[in-house]
């Protein structure tokens, strides 16, 4: 009977002596978990944002969702184009305004074979400004495929970087 005591009491201190052990190393783990987020954080938060704008096209309510997908030949289609300049200094910028079909190639450099339809030119927004054209309305006479193009033109005013940005919205003409 005392040799299973013995038995049973050395086995109560290996245990013991294991979870020291785990206690120890899961100690570290969470002083190393908590240095390498500390890191991130600092990094994150004196790590300055990279210069960047915004441009899209909105619909009919101003709103970046329920684009119109279909149109009858004819049917008004109505939309915004909305700017914001976050590149830290003022921006010289010109949207042009076009009409395509399957033929009409989009690309970063410009679109080709695109129907202009309307420009809105030379416009300076400053840093951290936003702008919103006046409504805009578009028509196809046409049946099929259809594309309304908007697309920016824009140089900084102090770097002289030029931007280009095109944004679509592909619409299906029927009778």
């Amino acid at each position: 009977m005392s040799s299973k005591k013995v038995t049973s009491s050395q086995e109560s201190e290996d245990v013991k002596k294991e979870f020291k052990h785990f206690g120890k190393i899961l100690t570290v783990c969470l002083i190393a978990g908590i240095i390498i987020i500390t890191g991130f954080t600092i990094y994150f938060l004196y790590t300055p944002e990279s210069p960047y704008h915004t441009y899209t096209i909105l619909n009919e309510d101003k709103r970046m969702e329920l684009y119109p997908t279909n149109a009858s030949r004819g049917q008004d289609i109505s939309f915004y184009v909305g700017l914001g300049n976050y590149l830290e200094e003022d921006l010289l910028f010109t949207i042009r305004i076009s009409k395509g079909d399957n033929t009409t190639i989009l690309s970063p450099y410009g679109t080709l074979n695109g129907q202009y339809n309307y420009t809105a030119t030379n416009f300076i927004l400053g840093h951290e400004k936003l702008w919103f054209s006046d409504q805009l309305n578009l028509s196809f006479y046409e049946t099929g495929s259809r594309i309304i193009i908007a697309e920016l033109y824009g140089i900084t005013l102090e770097s002289n970087h030029f931007i280009y940005n095109v944004a679509f919205l592909r619409i299906n003409v029927t009778e």
